[in-house]
């Protein structure tokens, strides 16, 4: 008899079977739910293995980190600053590349527990869709219900300690230059939909926006997959249904980049005299553009660094879910300028 029969047959989740039956460190289990697994269990025959609950809570001096896509910049500079951390500390980190695909990402997950990891950092943007979000969110309780710690680097909608940058600010600072540079047609290229990160991000444009008296039109939007090949894609149909745009925010630098080629090699037309373009992230390949990239830097190593200190803090600086949200700031570079007159 398993766990997971135990589980199914209280109608509970594993999770909740594992704390009522084993006093797992976390969240404490309702009477009435204890009640009712202590029930199934006893007319199941269900009998806990004390020794390999210890083994379970044994560890391991291993973190694992869970990333989208380690070609992309944005995550090799994050796995950069948890490396560095973890170094100091002497870990190891296990590295794992997702590739956005979110059943993908619960396997690595429940291998990252059976390997008894100290903890676990969750990079990049959450799934919204209920279901998935579920399922993760089970399958993490488990793991801090084993002793397992969990941070999340940008934000999933869990109930896990988060540490992120500051969205709105980022989202301010790029729309308050472009309207300084008297820039009121702006189209905005969007990560995709689904997503927890892109969809705080495009939340922050919109009141930035709105702020100003200018809510952003359907049309001024397109949402795309987060690379530099979507970006050229979707920039071209946007500057070409939308030829009286002056200026691009792009929410990603790779996206800039994309929209920067194509003003440049498909559409001939001259940043930033003619069309302005603004990135978010303030990756280093930014500033080696044709022409530079004005973007919003994101302390993207210092975010991966924090995230580990942040899971090694000690038992009693630990509370109730703990948010870090760090500044940004803009750099101004070639790529923005005065909007053209009409």
């Amino acid at each position: 008899m398993t766990l997971q029969q135990v589980a199914e047959h209280a109608g509970v989740s594993i999770a909740t079977a594992s704390r009522a039956l084993h006093g797992a460190t976390g969240r404490s289990v309702g009477e009435e739910l204890r009640r009712r697994v202590l029930a199934a269990a006893t007319e199941l025959d269900y009998v806990s293995n004390a020794p390999a609950q210890a083994l379970a809570r044994s560890r391991s001096s291993t973190i694992g980190l869970v990333i989208h896509d380690i070609a992309d910049p944005y995550f090799a500079a994050i796995v950069a600053g948890v490396s560095r951390a973890a170094r100091e500390h002497e870990l190891m980190v296990m590295l794992a590349a997702t590739f956005r695909e979110p059943l993908l990402e619960l396997d690595y997950l429940r291998r990252v527990r059976t390997q008894r990891a100290d903890g676990v950092l969750l990079a990049g943007s959450g799934c919204t869709e209920p279901a998935f979000a579920a399922r993760l969110a089970d399958t993490l309780t488990g793991f801090t219900e084993d002793g397992g710690r969990v941070v999340c680097i940008g934000d999933h909608g869990l109930d896990a300690d988060l540490v992120t940058v500051d969205h709105r600010r980022a989202a301010e600072l790029a729309v308050a230059h472009l309207w300084e540079l008297g820039h009121r047609r702006i189209g905005v290229l969007a990560g995709p939909a689904g997503l927890v990160g892109a969809d705080r991000q495009l939340d922050g444009i919109r009141r930035a926006l709105a702020a100003r008296g200018a809510p952003l039109p359907p049309e001024h939007l397109t949402r795309t997959e987060l690379t530099r090949a979507d970006g050229r894609s979707a920039a071209t149909q946007l500057l070409t249904k939308q030829t009286d745009l002056t200026a691009v925010l792009a929410v990603d630098d790779t996206l800039a980049a994309g929209a920067l080629t194509t003003l440049r090699d498909d559409l001939h037309r001259a940043v930033p005299a003619e069309v302005s373009v603004v990135g978010l992230g303030g990756l280093p390949f930014t500033a080696d553009l044709h022409p530079s990239l004005t973007t919003v830097r994101f302390p993207l190593e210092r975010l991966g660094a924090r995230a580990l200190e942040l899971l090694l803090e000690a038992p009693e600086r630990r509370g109730p879910r703990r948010t870090v949200e760090l500044d940004v700031e803009l750099t101004v570079r070639s790529s923005t300028g005065p909007a053209p007159s009409d």
